[in-house]
């Protein structure tokens, strides 16, 4: 009977226990027996049934919508859908009631609407498309083959065979050498020197030795009855798809694929559905308070046309335009048109943007939680000191690390590049004696140090250790006091202990620590061939310390990040000692940082609590990098996240913005919202205050149109109370609208107060209603002039006159709402601390002049309007300069009362 499990589905997958759990604790045999595997590999046949029971060995995340679908995601919107209603109503309206009564149909309001809709989607479509396929380009080649042992049937002799990494099944036997991406979660069945760098999963630097644990044990009896670490990830007998060999061979059997392994599990979880992000709030409260005002103001206008005119249907026409010019109409063109700019802008600084809603996430982050390794490190070893056994500079310790490491066969790993790197900038090999190999003692997990053996000129021969410096001190009986001479003195207890102290202080200031020591081989003790015996009676030569160094770019782009209202946090899997020393050299106060362990026994509200004040999260896994971002937006923070590994996945996903670099795992790549070409904070920097730009402009939009319209339909309200005919007609309150909105259409190309993107901005529903009631009316008053004006001035108080009357409120409203955008772009004084971009100049110039002519023109005889007087225009000359007087002093009160501006 079969124990392999069957092929998961759904909700399984998500779980927090993979197969691969299970198999830490067991040998080899049981293993084999558990996936019904032997070490000769499977049949081709069997392969084939596992591969039909199991499926492909794919992440579920790397899937994409299709294209359709993301066409239609484009006009899904808040405000589309309202504008939508709108159109439909107009439609009901102006084509379906008039045709069945047999009169003429009027479809333009409508398909003005309509237009609107489309214009936007597509923009936004066409933009997001094309980030998308700019952002699949971006993804890293991986290998897309790997070598398994496989039979040809039953009692074959297996064979190699190279095989699409797609089509591994669980029990497969993969053969892994250096530079092989690990392609399932395996177990090996036997290694040489496999060293497995798991950097995209748990952030740490360096690369991990990879071997069946029971093979060690049996090699030390120290380690028998030992067990791998509760830790799954530092488990050295177990190896996660996605990881990559860094050095050595071995053979493993495949336990789990596809959605079982670790990696698939991060993959299905990004293909969740998305929680609402900042964008998505904001855009949804502003929505909603639009609506009220909608419903409150049209039904009151309704009602008092209804009852004061006595038509019904007329009453219900005009609230429908009022309801139309209520509403901000271009408002998703315009959103979209911003977002599209501010991409565009972005690409030429590095930023690709897949979802254009991200934009204006960027802008309202303030808080940017990111890994270390590569942000603010140079994601490379280096070598800082080379120091003897009591930490004076000591060249001759860099000389033996240096052959230590240079006569190492198989791939060089991060340190041993590292001294070569640095010795050979820093020293003249030409002064070094000539040396020449001898033989070699490799690295292991057990004993954690590797021995050199050369021979020099001379023909004497000396062993060189390097190592964890637990280990060489456990095989050395003196310390070489002599600098480069021969001098040495006796390991006794003191030094021993002044040693270990100055390799405390080393690690406490986050370096990792090795040893060097020596031993020179009598004569009548050399030969060709060396055992671990021959590791015994060394003499400690120095100290090694190694660091990742911050980047040059890392501490401004901080300083520049908290200037402009941005937290920094670090979400890290790497060890809490590093991480604070690399935080203090980028001036970022580390403070205490709260580990993963420590996170694990914390309700929600005590996460929450600790998460608002510290800084350095570490030896966090997956999931508690997502947990820490989720309490911080439930805190109120817009988040963003920075990462590029496959532990990163979750965190990206859950971000109100989540940040990738175009070097980072395709997962990575797949979660992100954003996509860097450059791994640099100062280029992210960039993309914020690009996006409270992009953001500026269209909460200029928002609030001037919002306060606007509420302003014209205050106005028809008084209007309607006391005047015996319509105020102006549907068609004309349509036309100001559109001719209103177009004036606008140049926002995005605008500028920005520089006050406005020093800090984070987000939508604020209740600040766009306490502005369309404290500034709209401001309009009224000299709306309700030009009533004045219009009724006892120029005689245009009947019916019969209402065509006058109409044309003269047309021309006040349209160009005194015109006039705000220069009024309410900026909180400074417009042209003399403050001027516009030449498109915004134009624009507004052209639909003013429009509008001037408009009643002169067949168009406004074709409308209802009529040519007003010449001494018509002095009165509105002298009304908008009021009106503008009244803007400003009502604009400075704003700020003064409520300490801000948009």
């Amino acid at each position: 009977m079969s124990v392999l499990p069957a092929k998961p589905s759904g909700k399984a997958i998500v779980s927090s226990s993979f197969p691969i759990a299970g198999e830490a604790a067991k040998t080899v045999r049981e293993t084999l027996a558990t996936v019904e595997a032997t070490p000769e590999g499977l049949t081709e046949a069997e392969a084939g049934l596992r591969l039909g029971r199991f499926g492909l060995n794919e992440a579920t995340g790397e899937k994409r919508n299709p294209i359709l679908f993301r066409f239609f995601r484009a006009f899904h919107d808040s405000f589309i859908y309202l504008l939508l209603v709108l159109a439909g109503i107009s439609c009901i309206t102006d084509v379906w009631i008039p045709w069945r009564k047999g009169h003429d149909t009027d479809p333009s309001e409508t398909l003005i609407i309509l237009g609107m809709v489309l214009l936007s989607g597509l923009l936004r479509f066409f933009q997001e498309y094309r980030s998308g396929k700019a952002a699949q380009a971006l993804k890293a080649m991986v290998r897309s083959t790997a070598t398994v042992l496989r039979r040809s049937a039953e009692g074959a002799e297996p064979e190699q065979r190279e095989i699409p990494i797609r089509e591994i099944v669980p029990g497969d036997i993969v053969l892994l050498s250096s530079g092989d991406i690990v392609p399932a979660d395996l177990k090996p069945i036997e290694s040489r020197d496999l060293f497995v760098s798991q950097a995209s999963l748990t952030g740490e630097a360096l690369p991990v030795e990879k071997r069946d644990i029971t093979a060690a044990q049996h090699a030390d009896p120290k380690h028998q009855g030992a067990q791998p670490t509760a830790d799954l990830l530092n488990a050295p007998n177990l190896c996660f798809m996605g990881t990559n060999v860094v050095s050595g061979t071995a053979q493993a059997v495949v336990v789990a694929t596809g959605p079982r392994t670790y990696f698939g599990s991060l993959a299905q979880k990004i293909t969740e559905r998305r929680g609402k992000t900042s964008f998505d709030r904001g855009v949804e409260s502003v929505s909603r308070l639009l609506i009220r005002f909608m419903l409150v103001m049209v039904s009151a206008v309704f009602l008092i046309n209804g009852i004061d005119k006595g038509d019904w249907l007329q009453a219900f026409l005009f609230a429908t335009a009022v309801a139309v010019g209520l509403t901000p109409g271009m408002l998703p063109m315009i959103v979209s048109v911003n977002l599209a700019k501010g991409a565009l802008s972005l690409a030429k600084d590095k930023v690709i943007v897949k979802y254009l809603n991200a934009i204006q996430n960027f802008g309202a982050m303030d808080v940017l939680c990111t890994d270390k390794t590569g942000t603010l490190t140079q994601d490379r070893i280096i070598l800082e000191n080379h120091v003897d056994a009591d930490g004076n500079e000591d060249e001759s310790v860099l000389r033996m690390a240096w052959l230590n490491s240079r006569f190492e066969s198989g791939l060089k790993n991060l340190i041993d590049e590292a001294v070569i790197r640095f010795a050979e900038a820093r020293v003249d090999q030409a002064k070094y004696p000539k040396y020449t190999k001898v033989d070699e003692l490799p690295f292991d997990f057990v004993r954690r140090r590797l021995s050199i053996v050369v021979s020099g000129e001379d023909g004497h021969q000396s062993l060189i250790c390097k190592g964890a410096v637990e280990e060489i001190l456990a095989v050395v009986s003196q310390v070489a006091t002599g600098g480069a001479g021969e001098t040495a003195a006796p390991l006794d207890e003191d030094r021993r202990r002044r040693i270990v102290e100055l390799v405390h202080r080393y690690q406490s200031d986050g370096f990792q620590v090795l040893a060097v020591a020596y031993r020179k081989v009598e004569a009548s003790e050399a030969k060709h061939r060396y055992t671990v015996e021959d590791e015994k009676d060394l003499t400690l030569k120095g100290l090694l310390t190694f660091l990742d160094p911050p980047k040059e770019t890392a501490a401004p782009a901080i300083r520049a990040l908290r200037e402009t209202g941005v937290a920094v946090k670090i979400l890290t899997g790497d060890n809490e000692i590093v991480t604070a020393k690399v935080c203090r050299e980028v001036n970022l106060d580390p403070g205490t940082p709260l580990l993963g362990g420590e996170i694990e026994t914390m309700s929600d509200a005590e996460l929450s609590a600790r998460a608002e004040t510290t800084t350095v999260f570490a030896k966090l896994n997956p999931m508690q990098k997502s947990r820490v971002l989720k309490s911080l937006r439930a805190a109120g923070h817009t988040v963003g996240f920075l990462g590029d590994g496959i532990n990163d996945a979750p965190a990206l996903h859950d971000a109100d913005v989540g940040i990738s670099v175009d070097s980072g795992t395709d997962i990575a790549k797949e979660s992100a919202e954003v996509i860097l070409l450059e791994k640099n904070l100062l280029v992210l920097h960039k993309g914020v205050l690009e996006g409270r730009r992009t953001f500026g402009n269209i909460i200029k939009y928002l609030n001037m149109t919002a306060s606007s319209n509420f302003g014209n339909v205050f106005s028809v309200l008084i209007a309607s109370t006391f005047i015996p005919f319509l105020p102006m007609l549907p068609l004309h309150l349509l036309i100001l609208n559109l001719l209103y909105d177009f004036s606008q259409t140049t926002l995005p190309w605008d500028r920005v107060d520089e006050e406005f993107i020093k800090k984070p901005r987000k939508w604020d529903a209740k600040n766009i209603g306490r502005f369309m009631v404290c500034l709209g009316p401001t309009s009224s008053i000299f709306d309700i002039a030009t009533f004045a004006l219009m009724w006892f001035v120029f005689a245009a108080n009947s019916p019969d006159r209402q065509a006058l009357f109409q044309s003269g409120w047309f021309l006040e409203s349209l160009l005194s709402q015109t006039l705000v955008v220069y009024m309410l772009r900026t909180r400074k004084i417009p042209f003399l601390q403050s001027t516009p971009t030449l498109p915004v100049l134009l624009m507004t110039g052209l639909v003013m002049l429009f509008g001037l002519y408009i009643p002169f023109s067949f168009l406004g005889h074709i409308v209802g309007l009529e040519p007003l007087p010449l001494t018509y225009f002095p009165w509105l000359v002298g009304i908008l300069l009021c009106y503008c007087l009244v803007t400003q002093f009502a604009k400075q009160q704003y700020i003064r009362l409520f300490g801000r501006w948009f």
